[in-house]
């Protein structure tokens, strides 16, 4: 059993407590990372504000990226001395799900309270999301893990886990937005952004980000957004319709706000799509007209992790960073230390940074 730094949420909405916790060896098909970096997804956030319940004392944290320090019985591919991201994304391998090739999707449950961690006296440690990477090391299934190559930037590398994969995801898998066609990317924080590329990989014509602030629609443009709308306006659907020519063949909602829910659909053209990537609290209800979205042919569609096959989808987009084609660096907006999570959460609540990560 090895002794960690891990930040603990005790009580939902309180400050994280930095402390010391216990990290058992890996079991057969687990690898063991010493993580280098970890950003922060308003998931994390969201979970340990209790929007959606869940187990405590828990340790959240799932984007992140380090070196493979020990490997259980049967794990093939990786070694200690590896460089990984490390992801939510746990899969069995023989459910319908894993079979089909969604392993986002899989069927096989996780219980995080029996998970690697515990407590110095051997007490309860949920692992969040499988993975409770707001520590200096995780224990995951070597089904979360992908290598990559040691000169990749670590807290770029990081980003890959979730962020990234969950914007371009949507957009290429859930989507599979063509070369020509029109999009709309409501929401330019960390996962707008990367939808916004992932668009503009795809070979969008146009690509409109819509958000409340001017400052993140000049940055939207930095990563590939055609034109910007104020979501404040009147009816920004029409100034959209306006710019565009018509409605959009796509529309990716990558906020958690119920608003955007609701007036989706009206950016839509007809035989377009409604990409739900943005996750509202538990409880939280939107509403639209359902027989426009049947008359004119429309869809509403659940994307969740990007639709993301991590060992084929997490290589590709290293070689779009490698290329210039995918931004990463420019994803992040602060380096903290585990000590100020904290703050570096408090800082991602307030509504400006891309990504915060923190650097072990």
């Amino acid at each position: 059993m090895a002794r960690i730094k891990a930040a603990v949420c005790h009580a939902f909405g309180e400050p994280l407590v930095i402390e010391e916790v216990t990290l058992r060896a890996p079991l057969a098909g687990e690898v063991e990372v010493r993580l280098g970096a970890v950003a922060i997804c308003h998931s994390d956030i969201h979970y340990a504000d209790g929007a959606w319940g869940g187990s405590l004392p828990a340790v959240y944290g799932h984007e992140a990226a380090g070196e493979v320090t020990a490997v259980g019985a049967g794990v093939r591919g990786f070694a200690p001395g590896d460089r990984v991201v490390v992801t939510l994304i746990r899969a069995c391998g023989g459910c319908g799900s894993c079979a089909s090739g969604q392993p986002v999707m899989c069927e096989t449950g996780y219980d995080g309270d029996h998970g690697p961690l515990s407590t110095l006296s051997g007490g309860k440690l949920h692992q969040a999301m499988a993975c409770g990477a707001f520590a200096e090391a995780v224990v995951v299934d070597q089904s979360q893990v992908v290598r990559i190559a040691p000169d990749i930037p670590v807290e770029a590398a990081s980003l890959l886990a979730c962020g990234v994969i969950t914007g371009v995801g949507a957009v290429v898998n859930a989507a599979g937005l063509r070369p020509g066609q029109d999009a709309v990317v409501i929401g330019a924080g960390g996962v707008g952004l990367n939808a916004i590329q992932g668009a503009r990989i795809a070979g969008a014509r146009r690509i409109v980000a819509v958000d409340i602030s001017e400052d993140k629609l000049a940055v939207a443009r930095e990563f590939g957004a055609t034109d910007g709308v104020l979501a404040t306006a009147e009816q920004p659907w029409r100034e959209v319709q306006r710019l565009i020519g018509r409605g959009a063949d796509a529309v990716f909602v990558t906020v958690g706000a119920i608003p955007a829910f609701d007036t989706a659909p009206l950016y839509l053209a007809r035989g377009g799509r409604v990409l739900m990537v943005g996750m509202p609290h538990s409880g939280a209800m939107s509403s639209y007209e359902p027989v426009v979205v049947a008359a004119l042919g429309q869809g509403l569609i659940g994307s969740k992790m990007g639709d993301a096959v991590i060992r084929r989808d997490i290589p590709w987009m290293v070689d779009l960073y490698r290329q210039g084609r995918l931004k990463l660096d420019e994803l992040v907006s602060g380096r903290w230390s585990l000590d100020e999570i904290n703050e570096a959460i408090a800082d991602t609540k307030a509504g400006g940074a891309r990504r915060n990560v923190v650097v072990f």
